[in-house]
């Protein structure tokens, strides 16, 4: 794992998204499966055509350790783009996690195996396998464009993209603003009710 992974693991994706100005957030209806679930690590992208999900596989025999599978899956919620039989060969390899705009299936046994899915929902319909997806390929997904390669940070209160080549400088900025809000909190919190009034009103002046 790089330094910069590294950094992203312990980064709260609040702080990168203020880091970024909150211009490559996904919609916030591609929620976890679970609210401990954390992800930090670049993105195999995955562009599936309606309804189908056959080049996940490709897409997970193409992965590295620790990489992240972005399924562009067109918002479709008919069709799961992948079962817990999917998710344990991911697993199985090093997937660290799934991203999709879509939907899964199997979400018990899927628990069960503490894999990270950040999706649409569920549904009991399984995906066809008739051709036609594309494996690393710039992709949109949740009003956000894709490249392979690029970060891909989720946590309990969304997703966010970081575009490879401004990785290091976003991580500086977010742990700047980490480091402030939590001078922030020591001023206002130091003396009670007393200094957080103090903080208001300085605030408020402005």
């Amino acid at each position: 794992m790089t330094k910069v992974e590294v950094s992203f693991q312990h980064l709260p994706t609040t702080a990168i998204s203020d880091a970024t100005g909150g211009h490559t957030n996904l919609r916030s209806d591609i929620k976890p499966l679970a609210d401990h679930f954390k992800i930090a690590g670049r993105a195999v992208t995955v562009r599936l055509p309606d309804g189908e999900n056959g080049a996940v596989l490709e897409a997970i025999r193409a992965a590295n350790e620790g990489d992240i599978l972005v399924i562009d899956a067109k918002g479709n919620t008919n069709r799961a783009v992948a079962g817990d039989f999917v998710i344990s060969l991911a697993k199985g390899i090093g997937v660290q996690g799934f991203v999709v705009d879509g939907v899964i299936r199997d979400i018990e046994a899927i628990q069960e195996l503490n894999f990270p899915v950040f999706s649409l929902g569920s549904t009991v319909a399984a995906g066809n396998k008739n051709g036609g997806g594309q494996v690393n390929v710039p992709i949109a997904i949740g009003g956000v464009t894709v490249l392979p390669g690029d970060y891909i940070i989720g946590d309990v209160d969304g997703v966010i993209v970081v575009p490879q080549q401004e990785a290091e400088k976003i991580v500086a900025a977010a742990e700047a603003k980490l480091e402030k809000d939590e001078k922030r909190a020591q001023e206002a919190h130091v003396n009670g009710k007393e200094s957080i009034i103090a903080y208001l009103d300085k605030v408020l002046a402005k």
